[in-house]
């Protein structure tokens, strides 16, 4: 009898290490020891969501010969408004304007010409209180560099041996349309038609006159000077309307607060100073 219990006991005591031996198991599974990191990392992934929709993209649409200045004051914009990313798309104001009149998503615009922004402004696509002229500039004639053509004035465009005339297309590029007004002015556009070749922008104007492919070119003063051409004449400014760059926050802009931000900075002495580096002038 007493063995028995004897062996009992043994039995029993090695069925109750068997139990605490289990129960220490358990509670040190990997899933205990793993969920605080997991409830961990969910808790974080709202805070990066967070941090990434804190940047907000404006989409800035401006004159192609604003093209150079934008993108000096882009990088210093953004180190100081980490919070705002700056999107450019460069074109002729007119084509900018009808993108903006069909919707398209802008958040500024920056016109080489008053027309276009009133234009948007009449049909109230500006925001009110948010719009006025930044900059003015001049128009000039270029010849490219190597040329051998005599160009001095807007008379001499219509010497035989001056064969092609680049001007941007006066509907849609204010520098055309201000080409185009100085010229009539002086009796010549008639004259000069046969030999002019339309561009869809200064830019190719000049891409125009820098290879050849036109004799001459009416451009603003500050796409002349960065580039490979010769300013053979500054047009006389009595005969074209005034050149203005207005700015203006549009009325369907999605980021009305961030536009303000971009709005300011480009009226700081900071921002100045670059548009005068590109020959601009403030009014």
């Amino acid at each position: 009898m007493f063995k028995l219990n004897k062996v009992s006991y043994v039995c029993f005591s090695f069925l109750f290490m068997m139990f605490l031996a289990a129960c220490g198991s358990t509670s040190s599974t990997p899933g205990s020891t793993f969920t605080p990191t997991e409830q961990e990392s969910q808790q974080s992934t709202p805070e990066s969501s967070s941090t990434q929709a804190e940047v907000t993209e404006l989409t800035i649409s401006a004159a192609a010969s604003l093209t150079d200045a934008l993108e000096e004051i882009q990088p210093i914009f953004e180190a100081n408004h980490p919070e705002i990313q700056l999107t450019f798309n460069f074109g002729s104001s007119g084509a900018l304007q009808q993108q903006i009149e069909q919707g398209a998503p802008v958040d500024l615009f920056l016109s080489a010409a008053e027309k276009n922004m009133q234009a948007l402004i009449d049909n109230n696509q500006i925001m009110e209180g948010y719009s006025e002229t930044l900059l003015t500039n001049e128009l000039v004639l270029v010849s490219a560099n190597d040329s051998e053509i005599d160009i001095t004035s807007e008379v001499d465009l219509t010497k035989p041996e001056v064969k092609i005339v680049a001007i941007g297309i006066p509907e849609s590029v204010p520098a055309g349309s201000y080409a185009k007004e100085a010229l009539e002015g002086l009796g010549l556009y008639d004259k000069l038609l046969p030999k002019v070749i339309q561009a869809k922008d200064v830019r190719q104007v000049l891409q125009y006159v820098e290879t050849g492919n036109a004799d001459a070119g009416f451009v603003y003063k500050t796409d002349a000077i960065l580039s490979k051409v010769n300013i053979v004449h500054t047009v006389d400014p009595e005969l074209y309307t005034p050149i203005h760059y207005p700015v203006g926050i549009t009325g369907a802009s999605k980021h009305k607060e961030e536009a303000k931000v971009f709005y300011e900075f480009l009226k700081s002495d900071e921002a100045k100073t670059i548009f005068q580096k590109y020959g601009f002038k403030g009014l």
